[in-house]
């Protein structure tokens, strides 16, 4: 196959993405698709896991009509931030809260890069970032998600009633 594979990194790269949405169609088969006006529950996932297929599928395409790099080694420690972000996400956002886990996901993430560094400029970015994360989808959307966790709850409220 090597001799057929001109890209073997985009190649590779095509069949992890089909690979993932064909799981996420698979364990989201039985989920309620909707409407795009009233979208049930398997409406995004779906959607999502037809654009990674199709990106998959695109990526294996090149893989065998563009010359390109081999693969390389795996980088272990900034896939292990990265993995260890997520999931710190996942376990700080009940407790702690939205901004707190966001917070916590976008530094331990970045770190992982050799460039990361504190600036104002990047620190301005987080902050946005963390605030239109906030307004759409806890204020505006209705996600039901805390803006503060239980956790800090009593210690922010009496000064920032308006995060409640």
């Amino acid at each position: 196959m090597t001799g057929i594979v001109k890209a073997p990194k985009d190649f590779w790269t095509g069949v992890i993405y089909l690979a993932i949405g064909g799981a996420a169609l698979w364990i989201g088969a039985d989920y309620r698709m909707g409407s795009a006006s009233r979208m049930g529950a398997g409406y995004f996932p779906k959607v999502l896991a037809v654009v990674l297929i199709f990106l998959g599928l695109v990526s294996i395409g090149r893989g065998f009509t563009t010359s390109g790099e081999p693969v390389g080694s795996i980088s272990w420690r900034p896939t292990m931030l990265v993995l260890l972000a997520c999931a710190l996400f996942g376990f700080l956002l009940p407790t702690m809260g939205l901004l707190v886990a966001l917070l916590a996901l976008c530094l331990i993430s970045a770190s992982a890069s050799t460039k990361f560094a504190f600036d104002w400029k990047a620190t301005l970015g987080l902050l946005l970032l963390i605030t239109f994360c906030a307004l759409v989808f806890v204020k505006g959307l209705g996600v039901p998600m805390p803006l503060v966790g239980r956790w800090i709850e009593p210690y922010v409220l009496p000064w920032l009633p308006w995060l409640g």
